[in-house]
């Protein structure tokens, strides 16, 4: 699965996928922020991602980033690519 936020106005979307280990990483369904807003939290490990850009900033994975999952506004929506495939570091 994979989770859009909106970060300064544009939408970015993520696999729901921690980079240290492959566990989901919303605290509950759907959260993903710290209460700051501006980084995601692995629930699991407490990996820290810069939510602009997805790169770990903290935690076990530091320099490693989520997985970009392409996506566009369109028609008052968002549109996430359905099928990503994972590139090797």
């Amino acid at each position: 699965p994979a989770f859009v936020l909106r970060i300064d106005g544009r939408p970015l979307a993520w696999l729901n996928q921690c980079a240290h280990v492959p566990v989901e990483l919303d605290w509950t369904p759907g959260r993903f922020l710290d209460d700051t807003g501006t980084v995601i939290v692995c629930a699991t490990h407490g990996a820290v991602y810069d939510a602009s850009d997805g790169v770990c900033v903290g935690g076990p994975c530091r320099g490693k980033s989520l997985q970009a999952v392409p996506c566009r506004e369109r028609d008052g929506g968002i549109e996430v690519q359905a099928t990503v495939v994972k590139s090797e570091p």
